[in-house]
């Protein structure tokens, strides 16, 4: 099956999805509709249909109808070849760091460790698969590629399913998500459909309400025209609580971009991942960076969440710790960069920052978000793949997706995503009714804890803005100015900012003590 094809089940299912809503929904509309497909029913037919499987999007000459399990899913699809031991190599390196870290500490896989591994056995395992968990529709990166109109995701979990004695399988998620992206459009399409196709028609069909009677007519393209990249994230260890630390779970992050030429998705950068480390322990690397990143105009694109750091400064893997903090200084990786953070020198001195705040502003460019030291480092940090997966997720995961697996799902696989993304949903909404009705999207975005308000009140007395444990400001905290750049994170009525997880800036809005 060509994508072409696939483009066009897209087309269907996001209709018949957005189409009259059960009573249910029309009561309580979900934040994602219109760009997210988290309907497990829906899910569950095209995974078990074999429509929209990972082996049938990737292994399209095939003729039998069953989805690939893992152990034949990387060693019988060419274009998978180089996930598999990038992975390993990754967890190799995370054994021996921790190892040098913590020398009394044990690490491995089953019980009797002090620090469990994920079990890479599930990735050549016959008993497991990917399944899909959710599809979700990322227009708003267009800024990326004007010309793709933004991404498409296919969001699979990994599960394991066992042979229960009194017949059938039982299923079991594992920490483990593999996003298959697709360009939204490609200039490469063929044929008068799919070629001439806007991105202000797949806006329509995403937000249409009318179901949609037929299907187009299948039309040639290059097979791979809308292949983009596959990202991994893997819980690789839960380490307890112990004498040497608090609890913890590592999540690894990889990137794999597809190669038209080799047919291969290929080890990749992260994207805005910068690599600490390597920044750390090279002065000319940190020193064009800092030079790179304080430019009036990539500060403007920083601010408004849209930069693209070129790929010499970036990592192509990112451990996440989690549960993280409040406060910037208690998140990874970026910390050390600013001055004050060790004894080697920083990329940012508050000097740096203010400097280059000031310079903007006589240049005339207008900032959003980044009006203090603080919203810098702020967003130094959640501009990252890690950092933002450390801010308001479940876990290291922003979408685990709905549990279709299981008949009785827990509380734990009814909710698909993190309040990080609910929180998003309302400006991805906005852009793809900009591009609907054929305007210029503002794709900027706030912070990562805290949702840009676009004149929407539908967020407003949730936990995603300003309800019962939604991140606020504890104003005047520390210091007897108020910084800028997070004023405007208050609470609502009845509710007070109070500090929270050891933050000195950041809280969460309780009901106020009486």
């Amino acid at each position: 099956m060509s994508l072409g094809r696939v483009f066009r089940i897209l087309v269907a299912f996001v209709a018949l999805c957005s189409g009259a809503p059960s009573p249910a929904a029309a009561e309580d509309p979900a934040l994602e509709r219109g760009t997210a497909i988290t309907d497990p029913d829906l899910l569950r037919r095209l995974e078990q249909d074999d429509v929209l499987s990972i082996s049938r999007l990737l292994w399209r000459e095939r003729n039998a109808n069953f989805p690939l399990t893992t152990d034949m899913l990387f060693s019988w699809l060419k274009q998978l070849a180089q996930i598999r031991p990038a992975i390993d190599a990754e967890f190799e390196r995370y054994i021996a760091r921790h190892k040098a870290s913590f020398p009394n500490e044990t690490i491995g896989v089953g019980e009797g460790f002090d620090v469990q591994l994920f079990d890479r056995a599930a990735l050549k395992s016959n008993q497991t698969r990917f399944v899909l968990a959710g599809i979700v529709n990322r227009m708003d990166r267009a800024y990326v590629s004007e010309e793709s109109c933004g991404e498409i995701r296919l969001i699979y979990r990994l599960t394991r399913f066992e042979a229960k004695p009194e017949g059938g399988k039982a299923a079991t998620r594992l920490p483990m998500t593999l996003n298959l992206v697709l360009k939204a459009r490609d200039p490469r399409q063929e044929g008068r459909e799919l070629k001439d196709i806007t991105c202000a028609e797949i806006a329509r069909r995403w937000l249409a309400n009318d179901k949609w009677q037929k299907l187009v007519d299948a039309l040639p393209f290059p097979d791979d025209a809308l292949l983009d990249r596959i990202e991994t994230n893997t819980q690789i260890a839960v380490a307890p609580k112990s004498a040497l630390h608090d609890f913890r779970t590592d999540y690894l992050l990889k990137v794999f971009r597809y190669n038209s030429d080799t047919k291969l998705f290929e080890e990749a950068p992260l994207e805005n991942q910068i690599d600490r480390d390597r920044m750390l322990a090279d002065e000319s690397l940190r020193r064009d960076f800092k030079a790179w990143l304080l430019v009036s105009e990539h500060l403007r694109d920083f601010d408004r969440g849209m930069v693209l750091i070129p790929e010499k400064f970036l990592a192509k893997a990112a451990v996440v710790p989690t549960p993280a903090g409040l406060d910037p200084s208690s998140l990874q990786p970026e910390f050390g960069l600013m001055q004050g953070e060790g004894e080697r020198d920083p990329a940012f001195s508050e000097s740096d920052v203010v400097g280059a705040l000031k310079t903007a502003s006589e240049r005339g460019v207008t900032l959003q978000n980044i009006r203090s030291v603080a919203g810098f480092q702020r967003r130094l940090n959640d501009i990252t793949c890690a950092g933002c997966h450390q801010t308001r997720g479940i876990g290291g995961f922003h979408f685990p997706g709905v549990d279709w697996t299981v008949d009785k799902p827990s509380n734990s696989t009814i909710v698909p995503a993190s309040p990080h993304f609910f929180g998003d949903q309302v400006r991805r909404r906005d852009i793809l009714t900009a591009f609907r009705d054929g305007k210029r999207p503002d794709f900027s975005r706030g912070f990562a804890s805290r949702p840009q308000v676009r004149g929407s009140t539908e967020l407003a007395g949730t936990e995603y803005e300003d309800g019962w444990g939604a991140h606020c400001y504890l104003q005047g905290a520390g210091s007897a100015a108020a910084d800028k750049s997070f004023t405007s994170w208050t609470c609502a009525k009845n509710l007070a900012c109070q500090a929270a997880g050891g933050s000195t800036r950041i809280g969460m809005c309780f009901v106020k003590a009486r």
